[in-house]
Parts: structure tokens; C-alpha cells; sequence
């Protein structure tokens, strides 16, 4: 992120400011923006919540946190002087009113010129409640921008999350609607544009006469930890593959845009997510794999069976692992297979994507009766984010055989240092208004129609819970997945 940018005034306002997300992602984000003289003296921030806190005691704990999450602190007392609490029921429409007031004084005491940026850090039940409040009490009629982030999920299925944007659609456009996928503020995902259009080696391979099959991998060693309510009613499909794995699909397979404003780019994302195959309800079980993860070992430590863990129902048939098999019907990918896999209490914790290149039409080099390695491109998106090309050469000097080689880069302590979290990222994006790395409300429509099919015929059909032991790659059925088409998952590969 590059310092000195032209400085936007706002008022951010935080719903849910006293939670863990706030704690963790927000401030210590918006604290290393200021630091890195992204934002300037004309930023006030409003922490809402309902308990009974003082500005003082509320700036106590904002600085904890973000002591606990940045190195560096230089600076953070003239960035408190910038934070403020207001006690706030989201559900009372009369305390609306005395935020309005509130806000006003802080917009003319910094001279923020109107612009607001609303934070709904809560539970996805308030969102509709909020926004049409903010409304009603006159909060969103200002001179200046008016911004609304929200977090997933954003509805349960594609019917609920219709009613929601009609909600919300009542106080912000489509344009004011920034609706967050902290997956694609990391830099790596970002990075996948700028690997594929900015280098003539890759796009003219990037499609089906060159490409064998893509693998997009996001596991974690860690359970559902403290979250087993929320994730009783998501599991892995919702949670994960509605969002955040057919975001990367889509980045990785979307046309080159015409340019690089925001609405181009996701019109060629709407167009991919689009052309993806729906299934029929008989075609799910031949392309989807559902796991729920059992007691193992992780790092020598037992752990316990998804359905052991807290708020957890015994008899829970909530996925944990899902991995798929995507088809995009279009010119450029007819007949390559886009493999997806995320999972809780696996082998490692990874996100990766792995672009498999079909074998050369003659091969002439064998090693030991074996045909040549793969060529492989690997995007590393964390925790070691790079990426290396897997290529072949000549063993030694006698003879004619072959071995590996592997050309890599990785991303250096300093870059990464540049930015405390993809939060950081987004939340600069959303006060430039740049929305390019948001969902736009008709990806989001044309994934729920995706994955609404799978949960329907998953609701249908019992599975044999729990299949895949805490510590491994997920269940055998996901690598029959791959090895009907003659593939295999490329695991522990870097």
C-alpha cells in the first residue's frame, strides 16, 4: 500500500465494535492504515455496542488489542484520540436519533465532509434492521459518500439472501454495498490477476490445450474451536465453497477485462460463475464429497470428534470437508476439471492453487521407466505466500535422464509487513470506493444457485458420519474424485 495517497475524510462507524472481529481484524487494521499515513487527522471512528463503557475504558481495550496484533505502536495515541464508544441498542429506533446527532459533531469537529462509512460487524439478523434505521433516523442522508460493509454470511440460501439485498436495497444502492470476502483482500489472490494478464508466458497457455486441471485447496488444522453454533448452521458449503473457493475459481478462470475499474473486472467474475455447470440433484454425489472430521491427532495431541465439540448436536451431520469437482461450460475451459477441497482439522494449514499443465504430445525423456513430472505452477496464498513453477531437466551429465526443478518466489518479511491483515487491504479499498475486491450482488446470486442444489440433495440423503480422522487430507471419497479422471490431489507440494 503506497503512502501519501490522496487522504479520504470519513466517520467509520463499527456495529459490534466491543467483539472479537473488531478486536482482532478492524482496529489493529485501521490503526496500521493511520500509521502508514493512509488515513490523516479528518478520521473519526464510533465503536457501537450495548454495554455500559466509557470512552475511556472503551480505548483501553481498543489499544490492548492492537498492541496484542501490531509490532509497532508508534503512534497509537494520537490514533485513540480519533476512537469513540456510543452506547447503542441496534434494535431501538429512538437511539438512531442521538447516533445522528452524535455523528454530526464529529463530522464537523474533524470536518469529515459528510462521508460515512457504516461497519456491520453483528450477527447477519441485524443487517436488514440496521440499514433500514439508518435510514429512517436520517443518518445516511449526508453530502458525502455513504458506504455499507458488510460481513458473510449474506443469507442462508439464494431465496433469503434475495429478501436481505431487497432489505438493504431500500437505504444503499447496489454501487454503496460493499459486502466482504477477506479472502480476496489477500495479497496473493490479488496477485492471480497480475500473474495471468501481466505475463506472456501464462495467458497464452492459461485454457483447455494447455491446461490438464486446476486444484484450489483451503485447509486448517483447527476445529470449530468456540463457533460450533455458528457453524452447526453453515458447515464447510456455506461457510466456505459458496464464497470464498468459487471467488478464486473465478479468478482464476475469468476472461482478461477490458480494464481495470472495478465493474469490469466483475462482469468477467459474474460471467464464469455463470457459466458453471449447474448439477441435477443425481449428479451432486459424483461431483461432491462431504466430510465431517473425526477424533485424531494433531501435532501428537488428541482431539476430539466434530460432534464432541461444544454447542455441537451428537448425532450432527454438518459437513466440516467439502471438495468438488467444477465444470465451466465456455470456450476457453470445455473439458478441464476445476478441483475444490477446504476442510477443518486437516493434515495442514494451506490455501493453495495448483495449475496442472498437460503432458507434452511425444514424450522422449523417461526417468526409470517413469514418464516426466508434471509441469506445475503453485500459488502459495498462505501461510508461505509465493509461488513456484515445477519444471524438468537434464539429471546429469551421462545419460538422458530427468529430474524436477523448481524456480520459486516468495514473498519477502518486508512485504508482508507492509500490511497487518487482507482486512487492511479491503478497508482502504472500501474508503477509495474501489469495490473491485467486493462481491457484487449478482456473483453472490449465482453462487447460491450453485450450492443450493448440493444442499439440497445433501439434506435429502444421510450421510455415514464421522469419515475422515482429525490429521489427514479429508476423506478417501475425495481422492476417488480426482483418480476417476485419472488425477490426484497435489498435497504437501510448494
Amino acid at each position: 500500500m503506497s503512502k501519501h495517497t490522496k487522504h479520504i475524510p470519513c466517520l467509520i462507524t463499527i456495529f459490534g465494535a466491543t467483539g472479537d472481529l473488531s478486536h482482532r481484524k478492524l482496529f489493529p487494521s485501521l490503526f496500521h492504515l493511520f500509521q502508514q499515513d493512509n488515513l490523516d487527522e479528518h478520521i473519526a471512528i464510533i465503536g457501537i455496542g450495548r454495554r455500559d463503557y466509557t470512552n475511556e475504558v472503551f480505548r483501553e481495550q481498543v489499544k490492548e488489542s492492537i498492541a496484542t496484533h501490531v509490532k509497532d505502536t508508534d503512534q497509537i495515541d494520537e490514533f485513540m484520540e480519533h476512537v469513540y464508544y456510543f452506547k447503542h441498542d441496534v434494535s431501538d429506533e429512538q437511539s438512531y436519533h442521538a447516533l445522528l446527532d452524535f455523528s454530526n459533531e464529529l463530522d464537523s469537529k474533524y470536518q469529515l465532509k459528510g462521508n460515512r462509512l457504516f461497519y456491520l460487524a453483528m450477527a447477519p439478523q441485524f443487517f436488514g434492521v440496521i440499514s433500514d434505521y439508518l435510514k429512517s433516523s436520517g443518518l445516511t442522508e449526508t453530502n458525502g459518500f455513504k458506504r455499507l460493509v458488510i460481513e458473510k454470511p449474506f443469507g442462508s440460501d439464494l431465496k433469503s439472501a434475495e429478501q436481505l439485498n431487497s432489505q438493504l436495497r431500500q437505504s444503499f444502492k447496489e454501487e454503496e454495498i460493499y459486502r466482504i470476502d477477506h479472502y480476496l483482500g489477500k495479497d496473493m489472490v490479488q496477485n492471480i490477476e497480475v500473474l495471468r494478464f501481466a505475463n506472456a508466458m501464462f495467458e497464452p497457455l492459461w485454457n483447455n490445450k494447455y491446461i490438464s486441471n486446476i486444484q484450489v485447496t483451503s485447509s486448517e488444522v483447527l476445529g470449530v474451536e468456540d463457533r460450533g453454533g455458528y457453524y452447526e448452521s453453515s458447515g464447510a458449503l456455506k461457510d466456505m465453497v459458496q464464497n470464498h473457493m468459487l471467488q478464486m475459481v473465478a479468478l482464476l478462470a475469468m476472461e482478461a477485462p477490458i480494464s481495470l475499474k472495478s465493474e469490469d473486472i466483475r462482469a468477467e467474475k459474474v460471467k464464469v460463475l455463470k457459466s458453471l455447470r449447474q448439477l441435477k440433484p443425481e449428479e451432486v454425489r459424483q461431483n461432491f464429497v462431504r466430510g465431517q472430521y473425526d477424533e485424531g491427532h494433531i501435532n501428537d495431541i488428541k482431539v476430539k470428534a466434530y460432534r464432541d465439540e461444544d454447542r455441537v448436536a451428537e448425532d450432527s451431520n454438518t459437513p466440516t470437508f467439502v471438495s468438488g469437482r467444477l465444470t465451466i461450460d465456455n470456450f476457453r475451459w470445455a473439458g478441464v476439471p476445476f478441483y475444490i477441497r477446504t476442510g477443518k482439522r486437516m493434515k495442514s494449514k494451506t490455501i493453495q492453487v495448483v495449475v496442472e499443465f498437460k503432458e507434452v504430445p511425444l514424450n522422449l525423456y523417461y526417468q526409470t521407466d517413469k514418464l516426466l513430472d508434471s509441469n506445475l505452477l503453485v500459488i502459495n496464498i498462505q501461510p508461505n505466500e509465493g509461488l513456484s513453477l515445477h519444471l524438468n531437466a537434464k539429471k546429469n551429465i551421462q545419460g538422458i535422464d530427468t529430474e524436477p526443478v523448481q524456480l520459486s518466489y516468495a514473498m519477502g518479511a518486508q512485504d508482508k509487513m507492509n500490511t497487518v491483515d487482507a482486512y487492511e487491504n479491503l478497508l482502504f479499498d472500501c474508503l477509495k470506493g474501489d469495490a473491485t475486491n467486493f462481491t457484487h450482488w449478482e456473483e453472490l446470486k449465482s453462487t447460491w444457485k450453485f450450492v443450493d442444489v448440493i444442499q439440497e440433495e445433501w439434506t435429502m440423503n444421510e450421510p455415514n458420519f464421522p469419515n475422515y480422522e482429525s490429521g489427514t487430507n479429508g476423506p478417501l471419497e475425495s481422492d476417488l474424485l480426482l483418480s476417476r479422471d485419472g488425477n490426484h490431489w497435489w498435497d504437501d507440494i510448494q
